[in-house]
């Protein structure tokens, strides 16, 4: 469920803070195979507040990456792209039975009063997830300003491609997981950035509730670079490879990264007892997993962290289950949780979004 849809083949392109990361699949009934996928940096003075304001930059490097940087090839000219979660809005409406006029009403009711920006400046789109049997719906709605998806638009324009969807990030983020994980349970995914995470509870059926935490991945590099005297790469190349893990330098690198990882903490448990409350998003049932991902997630130790301090079981995103690469080349160890996002836009299926 997206903000566009077009019923085209496409692969999904996933603009980050300063990169652009793309894949592409061919599926079967039995196999999903990767066709094509790389990654390219830009300037991040060409985005302001998740509007691209310098095409001529971003068009430069996505071009580059498309024609050159490519680990096998796009086959297609239709896109998937994702929007920040900083700068889209998703919820869960629980609607009693009524016409699809009333549904549009009550959704277009709910997106004036819920996002603090005029509704003639958002795009915003809604899709039934669930009928209950005496004929109340759970409607899913999305909306982003109309500036970063115009900017989007002409960006593709200007490269020849088609956007045949538009979607959150946490949308695409979570069609990944729930591709290659077990979800019978509610699962807590925390998509950890370089500035900032993302929370999504996913029940099953729906996104339930969201958030976003400062919590910077970045700046735990920052602190470790500070507290061992070494130099940004040092520190980065000291995170990766030792983490909060068992080494010479455990105590000082545990305790650099703590400031960081105590604000996640504390949110994760909030958004734990909200979904555990019985309320508008809350189920009254308990986060069974929680499963993290993102290019902060790679921090060695992180996992076992997480599940100690919150008791909930947690694990790293395991993306490339129920993938194939043929004969391609699959990414690093370290880079598998940077394409998370376009590879759940290139899953997607479009004939099932316009059904």
């Amino acid at each position: 469920m997206g903000i566009f849809y077009k019923d085209k083949p496409v692969f999904g392109l996933d603009i980050g803070r300063s990169s652009i990361k793309v894949m592409q699949f061919s599926r079967t009934n039995k196999q999903t195979q990767v066709t094509a996928y790389g990654s390219a940096t830009f300037d991040p003075a060409a985005l302001k507040d998740g509007v691209i304001v310098d095409h001529e930059a971003f068009v430069k490097a996505a071009h580059k990456l498309l024609q050159e940087g490519l680990i096998g090839n796009i086959t297609t000219s239709h896109v998937a792209v994702s929007l920040p979660n900083s700068h889209s809005f998703s919820r869960v409406l629980t609607l009693p039975k009524m016409d699809d006029a009333d549904i549009a009403n009550s959704v277009k009711l709910e997106v004036d009063q819920s996002i603090p920006m005029p509704i003639d400046e958002l795009y915003y789109d809604y899709s039934v997830v669930q009928e209950s049997s005496e004929g109340d719906r759970e409607v899913q709605v999305v909306a982003s300003p109309r500036a970063i998806v115009d900017s989007y638009f002409e960006a593709f324009r200007l490269l020849g491609l088609d956007v045949a969807l538009i979607e959150p990030n946490i949308s695409a983020v979570t069609r990944i997981v729930m591709h290659a994980e077990e979800h019978a349970v509610a699962t807590l995914i925390v998509d950890i950035g370089s500035t900032a995470c993302d929370l999504t509870v996913y029940d099953g059926q729906a996104v339930r509730v969201t958030g976003t935490v400062d919590c910077s991945s970045e700046k735990i590099t920052d602190n470790i670079a500070k507290a061992l005297s070494v130099d940004r790469a040092k520190a980065q190349n000291i995170k990766t490879r030792y983490g909060l893990e068992v080494s010479k330098k455990q105590k000082e690198i545990v305790e650099a990264a703590k400031p960081e990882l105590n604000k996640l903490v504390n949110e994760i448990r909030k958004v734990m007892r909200y979904f555990a409350d019985k309320g508008r998003e809350g189920s009254g049932k308990p986060i069974g997993q929680i499963i993290i991902l993102g290019g902060g997630a790679n921090l060695p130790g992180l996992s076992t962290h997480l599940t100690d301090r919150t008791r909930v079981p947690t694990r790293l995103c395991a993306p490339w289950n129920n993938v194939d690469f043929g004969r391609l080349q699959p990414p690093h160890e370290l880079e598998s949780t940077l394409y998370t996002t376009a590879s759940g836009l290139g899953l997607v299926n479009i004939k099932e979004l316009g059904s």
